[in-house]
């Protein structure tokens, strides 16, 4: 496989953004500056069972990162690093928050660097203030009636709000 085919300066976000949080965004905005373009993956994982759909999390993430012109949303199916070369990138951005997250992301990108070798991973550690910061977590937050305007842009607070009342 030629690398010429694969632009270094395309970028691929992937996560299953159930829902998008400020975390998240704070990985997409950095990740904006760094590449000329920057694809926000949003995937299917047959292990977690999500509160959105993928049409209803590609909206979510799509009206909250209006303000980034280099940053597109699309949605995949399969494997993280057929996404990235589906897209042209070379680059696949991965966020951090903790030293468990490292290990995880560590053994991934090992792995998908096996699957294809032309594709590197960056790590984009969390800010502080975002290293606790969890969809699951949030999603939990919400059942309970916790304030959430912290973590979650409104648009966001206000469709997990809805969401989570209504089950």
């Amino acid at each position: 496989m030629p690398t010429s085919t694969l632009n270094p300066r395309i970028a691929v976000y992937t996560g299953t953004f159930d829902p998008v949080h400020r975390g998240h965004l704070d990985v997409i905005e950095r990740g904006s500056r760094l590449f000329d373009r920057l694809i926000v993956g949003v995937g299917i994982n047959p292990e977690k069972k999500t509160y959105f759909d993928i049409d209803e999390r590609v909206a979510l993430i799509q009206a909250v990162t209006t303000q980034y012109p280099n940053v597109e949303v699309r949605k995949f199916e399969g494997l993280a690093v057929r996404c990235v070369r589906e897209a042209g990138a070379r680059i696949m951005v991965r966020g951090l928050r903790t030293l468990s997250d490292m290990e995880y992301e560590f053994t991934m990108s090992l792995m998908n660097l096996n699957l294809d070798p032309e594709i590197e991973t960056v790590f984009l550690m969390a800010k502080e203030e975002f290293s606790h910061v969890s969809s699951s977590l949030l999603r939990q937050i919400a059942v309970f009636g916790g304030d959430l305007s912290k973590f979650l842009p409104e648009p966001v607070e206000r469709a997990l709000i809805q969401r989570a009342t209504a089950k």
